[in-house]
């Protein structure tokens, strides 16, 4: 026998006896449970749920029998590469931290952009757009149906003019900007780029990402204009611009962070998200778009709620899910096609208006999940927003509480560190497991759009939200100060910030005069050339560019596209 063949064989022995000692020890692991099962179930224990904010049962003890199959290299592997279960990058936090935005916008374009300035002074690295509600549907400030609602809700865009003073003094070289809108988004985005020309900065330097995710607008938040496929036509004109013009800009931020609000578990949050990724990555590709071309420039945005385990959980199966399917289903063959990126938010649906302070620690322990997942940027809630927009002085707050988990805890020091966790292992596997099961499901209906169209997402999600909803009322889960641990008195003590009503007719003088001083040819001209191009297959986004630097103003161009796409109206599912 030579060396080499000795060698082989002692190494086969050594194996052997490793799976040998392996066995061994969870033989003897079994026997040892099932007696301290025994115990266990002989003792009295709390009258209380011990299931997932989702429903899902949790086991009082997790051992190596529940991770006995993992294959560490496939299923867990190292940050930064495949399956990127532990992170998109290999350094994490310890080359960046995550970028922290903090959602703001209210009143005028004015009174926001002193609010981003002030943020900025602050130490934040980022900002986030909050529209308000007639722009996130289309409307002008002055259009009959925003009477009341102007700059309520977030900041009053409507025009080229509004966005140039929204960053005023504000370098978009510089500052990573998001922007939160759906149904009229490709009309704010090339708004923001017109604002980033008059500045002097083209649009291949700008960095941020645009929401831009229809998909989940028609399943649960419900601020559309145009029907799915002129809708989704648009959403791949986006792509094919970007790709060419604004490589650094994220297109869409694939959100299923209003899924989350509006009931869904978080299995639901983590399959319809990724599912409607998976249908724009199939409209790309169906439109000729090399998938490697787009896909790298696909963001994500989830909801971070408060079963903290569960959370960070979802985070690591959404990277392994996508990475394998981009690579497998979809042929990519970049690396960076294959990276899930995404922006988590603490879940706004947990504040609570009854004794607010409390809505500081809930969103301390979600934000520490969101990092412990991994996410590469971050929003915290501040504690008055389920009673109005935050104040300079509880935004401030919520900053600071990611300040601190960046800069006290020492959490960031190591990568996923929640790795190997025998419970956190278990359920990163059980959600990937499910979501692939409501995969199976989504395409027995034919696809999103079927789905869509059927109301199945609808009914999925409000029987989850009726589910918590009666747990909650009914006392079986605690949600403190509100079924437990009152104080008597629901009286809010805190200050809020207050919208003059001043607001709405300032807006709407200014459109007067906008609409006075332009060039009235010139904006007709680029309105006539952008239904045209809305008619046949032109990409529209050099047509809507066009409109934005004559002026036209937000609904005019909506109600342009409108003409040849027709408006969405919800069919009846209940």
């Amino acid at each position: 026998m030579s060396t080499t063949e000795k060698e082989a064989e002692r190494n086969a022995d050594g194996i052997a006896a490793e799976i040998s000692r392996r066995e061994a020890e969870l033989h003897a692991l079994r026997r040892e449970l099932a007696e301290w099962y025994a115990r266990y179930e002989a003792t009295p224990k709390r009258d209380d749920l011990f299931t997932s904010i989702s429903g899902h049962e949790v086991q009082p003890l997790y051992t190596p029998l529940d991770t006995q199959d993992l294959d560490y290299l496939a299923s867990i592997g190292l940050p930064g590469e495949f399956p990127f279960t532990r992170g998109p990058y290999a350094t994490m936090y310890r080359t960046r931290l995550w970028t922290m935005r903090q959602f703001a916008g209210f009143a005028t374009a004015e009174e926001t952009n002193e609010r981003y300035k002030y943020l900025l002074a602050h130490g934040q690295t980022g900002l986030s757009v909050a529209f308000d509600f007639p722009t996130l549907m289309g409307y002008d400030s002055d259009h009959p149906r925003s009477l009341g609602e102007v700059g309520v809700c977030g900041v009053a865009i409507s025009s080229l003019a509004d966005m140039e003073r929204l960053f005023e003094g504000i370098p978009l070289d510089e500052v990573s900007v998001s922007m939160t809108i759906n149904g009229p988004a490709i009309i704010l985005f090339c708004f923001y780029v017109a604002a980033a020309e008059r500045q002097g900065v083209s649009a291949d330097a700008l960095r941020g990402t645009v929401q831009n995710d229809i998909l989940k607008e028609y399943q649960a938040q419900h601020a559309w204009v145009y029907p799915p496929e002129p809708a989704l036509r648009l959403i791949v004109d986006m792509f094919a611009w970007a790709s060419e013009h604004a490589p650094k800009y994220n297109p869409i931020s694939i959100s299923g962070y209003h899924i989350r609000e509006a009931g869904a578990t978080a299995a639901q949050e983590l399959a319809f998200t990724l599912k409607n990724g998976f249908e724009y990555v199939e409209r790309g590709i169906a439109r000729g778009l090399n998938v490697d071309e787009f896909a790298p420039r696909l963001s994500f945005f989830f909801d971070v709620h408060n079963d903290f385990f569960e959370e960070v959980a979802k985070f690591r199966a959404a990277r392994r899910i996508w990475a394998r399917r981009l690579e497998g289903e979809y042929g990519a063959r970049d690396p960076e096609s294959w990276r899930l990126r995404t922006h988590a938010q603490t879940a706004g649906v947990t504040l609570t208006a009854q004794q607010p302070q409390n809505n500081i620690v809930r969103v301390a322990y979600q934000a520490l999940a969101a990092v412990l997942g991994g996410t590469q940027s971050l929003h915290t809630n501040s504690m008055d927003e389920t009673l109005a927009l935050p104040t300079e002085k509880s935004v401030r707050v919520a900053l600071r509480t990611q300040q601190i988990l960046a800069f006290e805890t020492g959490v960031p020091n190591t990568i996923d560190p929640l790795a190997g966790s025998y419970y956190v292992e278990r359920l990163t596997d059980e959600l990937e497991a499910e979501a692939e099961r409501i995969f199976d499901e989504i395409d027995e209906l034919g696809g999103v759009v079927p789905g869509i169209e059927r109301g199945w997402f609808q009914a999925e999600i409000a029987g989850s939200a009726l589910r918590q909803q009666r747990e909650i009322e009914s006392g079986r889960r605690t949600i403190v100060g509100v079924n437990d641990f009152e104080e008597g008195s629901d009286k809010v003590e805190i200050d809020t910030l207050k919208i003059a009503p001043e607001v709405e007719q300032k807006q709407r003088q200014r459109m007067a005069e906008l609409r006075a001083a332009r060039d009235a040819e010139a904006v007709e001209r680029s309105l006539s050339a952008l239904r045209l191009a809305a008619s046949g297959a032109d990409n529209v986004v050099p047509y809507i560019l066009d409109c934005a630097r004559a002026y036209c103003t937000l609904y005019e161009i909506r109600a342009a596209m409108e003409d040849v796409f027709g408006s969405y109206k919800e069919p009846v599912f209940f």
